[in-house]
């Protein structure tokens, strides 16, 4: 089993918070994915940050760990479904966390996240 790994998670880890042990038993030994959407907030973050060389390369071998899953055209209509179904259900969705549904929706394999709450309404989604 495979899972996708919420920005969070991966922040958690690198931070070596002591909430990444909460989830640690869902990521050994799997192979471990992210959004392209989760890539682009964590690459902000490292920008915001304005890390050194040092701090840039530890945080490129934690990278090292993820696949990353970019969008295609089959995953942009997963998108689209399910904003409009969040949408429907009085429940929108952030557009990032819609981005890091579609990759667990895609590949039907369960969302590793620390804010629950924000994918609970997603028919067909696990969350982890």
């Amino acid at each position: 089993m495979a899972v996708v790994v919420d920005t969070n998670i991966v922040s958690y880890i690198f931070k070596e918070d002591s909430r990444a042990a909460d989830y640690e038993r869902h990521l050994i030994q799997v192979p471990k994915f992210i959004s392209f959407m989760s890539l682009a907030e964590l690459r902000r973050w490292e920008h915001q940050s304005n890390w050194g060389p040092a701090k840039s390369e530890k945080f490129e071998k934690l990278l090292s760990d993820f696949g990353v899953i970019y969008a295609d055209s089959e995953m942009c209509d997963i998108w689209a479904r399910t904003t409009n179904d969040c949408s429907k259900k009085g429940r929108p969705i952030a557009v990032a966390d819609a981005w890091v549904a579609s990759v667990a929706l895609m590949f039907d394999i369960p969302l590793v996240t620390h804010n629950r709450k924000h994918f609970d309404h997603i028919s067909g989604l696990s969350v982890l």
